[in-house]
């Protein structure tokens, strides 16, 4: 079964949906919060992983409360549809970013060049590759990118229990 990774937003959310054996991207993109949800009602996957927001003592705005509000719904789209057939995670980007880079200081530029290395390495256009020969990262953009740093970290660390 494939995993679902949203990495979630106040309007929009990135997605992406791989094979967790190969961790090849099956499909990404961008797209409202209200299409979101029906991605998981109509979609078929093994697991669900939801990047959480974490508080470290800032400040922060409404637009951070909205897109906690749309974790909740996500979640419990998740549940509602599909509990009995799938699991789900919401996972801190604390844990990708020591995933992919050992620190937790990195960047989402870190991240992404991470993935590149480890998927793409040596292929021109950063792995992204043309519309007539589309590459391991076609199509991929900021929040795009993000999803699928989750999604292959959900793979690599639940390799050895099922999905």
């Amino acid at each position: 079964m494939t995993i679902l990774a949203i990495d979630p937003g106040n309007t929009f959310s990135g997605y992406a949906m791989i094979d967790p054996d190969t961790c090849r991207p099956i499909a990404v993109g961008k797209i409202p919060n209200d299409e979101v949800l029906e991605l998981i009602r109509n979609t078929s996957y093994g697991h669900l992983s939801i990047e959480m927001i974490a508080s470290y003592g800032m400040a922060v705005g409404k637009e951070v409360f909205d897109t906690c509000v749309w974790i909740g719904r996500f979640k419990q789209r998740h549940t509602d549809r599909v509990a009995e057939f799938a699991t789900c995670s919401l996972v801190y980007r604390r844990e990708v970013k020591l995933h992919h880079c050992h620190s937790s200081k990195a960047k989402d530029a870190n991240i992404t060049q991470a993935l590149i290395d480890r998927f793409a390495y040596g292929e021109p256009n950063r792995g992204k590759g043309t519309k007539a020969a589309p590459g391991w990262f076609y199509g991929f953009s900021a929040d795009i990118w993000q999803a699928y740093a989750l999604a292959v970290q959900t793979a690599d660390t639940r390799i050895s229990a099922p999905l």
